[in-house]
C-alpha cells in the first residue's frame, strides 16, 4: 500500500515540475486577488475508507448515474489490496457504499487509478495501472468491463461480472499503464482512452477498443513521439460533435512542457492538430484532461507555474485558430492533477491536489471578462485530504468527489459540498 502522507502525484513519481511564474507571448487576463472562503456551504464526509472490502485511496472522482447513485474505483484495498469497484447510494439521511468487484491482482488487474464510465449497455468500463501481463515489464493494466446482476437478482449483494476487455502489451508496441483517464464511448459503441507509456516510441498512446466477434479489438490511433507532438498522457479524452478528440499530454510540445491536442479521423488514419505548447517554466505539465462549454471552449489546470507555482486554470478559444488564455493562478493548496468540471452556468470547479497542505475544491467564476476564485472547502486531513479527482456536480448544485488520502482511516473519503 501507498505510504501515508503522500498524494497520487507521488505515488506515480510525478515530477510538479517548479519555476517561477513568466508573462506568456499570449495575452492573458488574470485577477490578482486572494482566494475568499465561501460562505455557507456545508461540508459533509459520506464515507470513510478503511482499507477492507469498501477499497482505499480513491484517486480519481465519481461517476453517477440517472438515479443519484455514484460509482467509483480504489487504487488499492479489498482483500488482496488490489483495489475495489464501488457504487453509493443514498439510504434514507445517509449513504451506503457498495463493493461491487474487488481486482485480484495478476491477469485480473490492480490499482484502479482512473474512474468508471457508465456505457451504453449500463455496464461499468474502466481500467486499472497494474495488472494485467504477468510476463509485462513492470506493470502494464487492463480495460475491463463490470456488469450488474441479472434483474431477477433481489439481494443487495447480487455479484457484479467482470470482463477483461483488453490486456495492454500483450504486442509489441502497445500502450500500457494507463492512468487517471476514464473510457469514452463515441456514438457507434467503441471505447477511447490513452495509457502513459508504451507505443511506438514508448511515451504513451490513445487506443481505440471495438467490439467485434464477442470481442474486443485494439486499434492504436496515435503514437506519441514526446516532440512536439507531445507525449505522456495521463488523463481521459472528449469528443466533439465532429467526432474529433481532445486531450493533453504531459511532455513534448514545441518547449517540452506538455501539449494540448486534437486527433481528427482521415479515412483509415487519424491526424494530430496542437492546439497549445506549454512553456518552460510557466505553467506546464497538464495532467487532467479539457472539458468543453457550451461556446465550445475548451478548459483545463496545470499542477504547477503561476505566481505562487500552485498551478494555473486555462481555456483554449477557438477563433480562426486555437488562442490560450490564463484564466487564474492558484494562491494555495495546488497541484491540480484532474479536469475542470464545468456547471450549465460556466462556472469551474477544480480539486487542488495539495502541494501544500491537504488541498482544497476551489470554483472560479466570471466577472465582466476575469475569473474570480472562490475556495469552497480546505481540507484538514481528518476530513479528507489530498483531492486528486475532479468533483461531480448534481442538478441542485450539490458537489461530490474523493480524496485520497485523510478522514478517520487515513485512507480516503468521500465527500459533498452543498450550497
Amino acid at each position: 500500500m501507498a505510504s501515508q502522507g503522500q498524494s497520487a502525484a507521488s505515488i506515480f513519481d510525478i515530477n510538479l515540475r517548479p519555476g517561477p511564474w513568466v508573462v506568456l507571448a499570449v495575452v492573458v487576463a488574470i485577477v490578482i486577488i486572494g482566494v475568499p472562503l465561501a460562505q455557507a456551504q456545508t461540508y459533509t464526509v459520506l464515507h470513510t475508507f478503511t482499507g477492507g472490502n469498501d477499497g482505499a485511496m480513491p484517486i480519481a472522482g465519481l461517476t453517477m448515474d440517472a438515479a443519484g447513485n455514484f460509482y467509483g474505483a480504489t487504487y488499492v484495498g479489498g482483500t488482496t489490496n488490489s483495489g475495489v469497484v464501488f457504487k453509493l447510494t443514498r439510504a434514507g439521511l445517509g449513504w451506503v457504499l457498495s463493493p461491487l468487484y474487488e481486482f485480484q491482482g495478476g491477469e485480473d488487474g490492480a490499482g484502479a487509478a482512473g474512474g468508471v464510465t457508465i456505457g451504453p449497455d449500463g455496464a461499468l468500463y474502466g481500467t486499472t495501472y497494474e495488472g494485467g501481463l504477468l510476463n509485462c515489464n513492470g506493470p502494464c493494466g487492463i480495460v475491463y468491463r463490470l456488469a450488474p446482476p441479472p434483474s431477477a437478482c433481489k439481494s443487495v449483494s447480487c455479484p457484479w461480472t467482470k470482463t477483461v476487455l483488453h490486456q495492454f502489451g500483450v504486442s509489441n508496441g502497445d500502450g500500457f499503464q494507463p492512468l487517471y483517464g476514464s473510457p469514452v464511448f463515441d456514438h457507434t459503441g467503441n471505447l477511447y482512452g490513452t495509457t502513459h507509456l508504451g507505443g511506438a516510441y514508448d511515451r504513451g498512446t490513445v487506443y481505440e477498443l471495438t467490439p467485434s466477434s464477442g470481442g474486443w479489438t485494439e486499434n492504436i490511433l496515435w503514437n506519441f513521439t514526446g516532440g512536439n507532438d507531445g507525449g505522456q498522457p495521463f488523463s481521459s479524452l472528449i469528443f466533439d460533435g465532429a467526432g474529433n478528440l481532445y486531450g493533453t499530454a504531459t511532455e513534448g510540445g514545441a518547449e517540452g512542457a506538455g501539449a494540448a491536442f486534437e486527433l481528427s479521423p482521415a479515412d483509415s488514419e487519424w491526424s494530430e492538430t496542437v492546439l497549445f505548447s506549454f512553456t518552460f517554466p510557466g505553467p506546464g505539465d497538464p495532467e487532467g484532461g479539457l472539458a468543453w462549454d457550451a461556446q465550445g471552449n475548451l478548459y483545463g489546470a496545470t499542477p504547477n507555474g503561476g505566481q505562487y507555482n500552485y498551478g494555473t486554470a486555462f481555456q483554449v478559444t477557438p477563433s480562426g485558430g486555437w488562442t490560450y488564455k490564463q484564466l487564474e493562478y492558484f494562491r494555495c493548496c495546488g497541484g491540480p492533477i484532474s479536469t475542470p468540471t464545468l456547471d450549465s452556468a460556466g462556472n469551474l470547479y477544480v480539486s487542488a491536489a495539495g502541494t501544500e497542505g491537504d488541498g482544497a475544491i476551489i470554483k472560479l467564476t466570471q466577472s465582466q471578462g476575469t475569473w474570480i476564485s472562490t475556495m469552497l472547502h480546505q481540507f484538514q486531513g481528518s476530513d479528507g485530504a489530498y483531492p486528486d479527482g475532479s468533483v461531480t456536480l448534481d442538478g441542485n448544485g450539490n458537489i461530490y468527489g474523493t480524496t485520497f488520502e485523510g478522514g478517520s482511516d487515513n485512507q480516503g473519503v468521500i465527500f459533498e459540498i452543498t450550497p
